[in-house]
């Protein structure tokens, strides 16, 4: 087998230097909380695929199930020759997404498709052509995604022009909003949409419920209800992002449950198929069927294998109750990062919710970003075996999303080289 230095030459002579990796180790086999590469060398994994194995690299639920339909068929495109497993997903996410009114699902291949599609179904159903985002917010890399997305490099840097009647407005940042309640910041946020946007040209309101790749940036409570509760009477559609924190990773099934916000579309995608790719956008069925048939889809979209894979990593969460790991995940992690935070004045916050958890990094005694300290931090940890991610508008946030199905050993494992890496 080639060595991961074999590897990495052959790499740089076939793929796009544009793609990048974290790591320069190359996997040979992954599974519960680790990765093995194929120098043989194991790494504790924190990072789950950005949040896509929440079920493990492995589950054998998911191998059986892969293995069963690719005997079976890989391909007919449902637009062409439907098949039952995809109806089935849809009947899944119909049930178990928020709200109790009656919805319907439609399959894509990623988050950033999920996202376009809901932004479609949002405008056509509305007749509106606005959209409203959020500061710091992460949808997707497409051109329109890229629009969507606040940070410029490297998601957004000389990739333009971008789709337009896109506006972005402040985020709930409690680190850095000056002590604002959510109640208070929605209004803000509010404000600008009235007065720079107006109410009736909106037709969606688009959030990350706990920020992904903008820094893991939980908003104050009450933020969201309040911009549900603005939408709502505005005739706005509230479409939550629940790409990174659905399925079972916040400790709730979605983060939009902790709250109670009932959003009218949800985008669905990384951990719902336990890696293989699929996507989602569900939501009321009365905003999902106004789009004339045709309008939505894609030759791929909804792929037999990873309808199988979501049913089965489904049947997992369920089974394993991931929501459960995920709660007693975070808390051994939050135990610990507050006790390295109580002696690392870099530290100036320690937030997420669930197996969602990260620290941002500052100058000590103040709150100037400090980039450098998270990119050298997360280095020592991959010297000593540990797979982290940063993140963060700033690229100042160490970011945690172990699988769900991780061990206790090998999380305190983890834990450890993380807190020798601070040192």
């Amino acid at each position: 087998m080639p060595s991961s230095e074999e590897l990495h030459k052959r790499r740089g002579a076939a793929v796009a230097r544009g793609v990048g990796s974290v790591v320069g180790a190359y996997v040979d086999r992954a599974g519960g909380g680790t990765i093995t590469d194929v120098d043989g060398r194991e790494w504790i994994d924190f990072a789950a695929g950005i949040a896509v194995t929440n079920v493990g690299n492995s589950a054998p639920r998911v191998v059986a199930a892969v293995r069963e339909q690719v005997e079976r068929f890989t391909h007919t495109c449902f637009m062409v020759a439907p098949y039952e497993s995809y109806v089935a997903v849809c009947e899944q996410l119909n049930a178990l997404t928020p709200g109790g009114f009656e919805k319907r699902s439609a399959l894509f291949n990623s988050g950033a498709e999920a996202v376009e599609n809901a932004v479609k179904i949002a405008r056509h159903a509305t007749g509106r052509p606005a959209v409203v985002v959020f500061d710091h917010a992460y949808h997707g890399r497409t051109n329109l995604t890229m629009a969507l997305t606040a940070k410029n490099m490297p998601y957004k840097h000389r990739f333009g022009p971008f789709a337009g009647e896109v506006y972005r407005v402040p985020m709930s940042y409690p680190l850095r909003d000056g002590g604002l309640s959510g109640a208070e910041a929605a209004a803000r946020a509010i404000e600008t949409v009235e007065k720079q946007v107006g109410a009736e040209n909106v037709a969606a309101l688009l959030i990350e419920p706990i920020q992904g790749e903008g820094g893991f940036v939980v908003p104050a409570l009450g933020f969201l209800p309040a911009l549900r509760e603005w939408a709502t009477a505005a005739g706005v559609v509230f479409v939550a992002d629940e790409i990174q924190t659905g399925f079972c990773r916040t400790g709730d099934w979605f983060a939009c449950d902790h709250e109670g916000v009932v959003p009218d579309l949800v985008t669905l995608a990384k951990g719902i198929a336990g890696g293989l790719p699929l996507a989602a956008v569900t939501g009321r069925a009365e905003l999902m069927d106004a789009v004339h048939a045709g309008g939505l889809g894609g030759t791929y979209g909804g792929n037999p294998i990873a309808c199988a894979a979501a049913l089965a990593s489904i049947e997992t969460m369920h089974e394993l109750d991931l929501a459960a790991a995920a709660r007693r995940i975070g808390a051994m992690l939050a135990d610990r990062l507050r006790a390295i935070a109580a002696r690392d004045a870099r530290i100036a916050e320690v937030r997420g919710r669930g197996a969602m958890l990260a620290v941002e990094l500052v100058q000590p005694g103040t709150l100037v970003p400090d980039p450098a300290a998270a990119a050298a931090v997360s280095a020592a940890c991959h010297a000593a075996g540990l797979l982290t991610l940063t993140c963060g508008t700033y690229g100042n946030v160490l970011r945690f999303l172990p699988p769900l199905v991780i061990s206790d050993a090998e999380l305190a494992r983890g834990l450890d080289i993380l807190d020798a890496a601070f040192g």
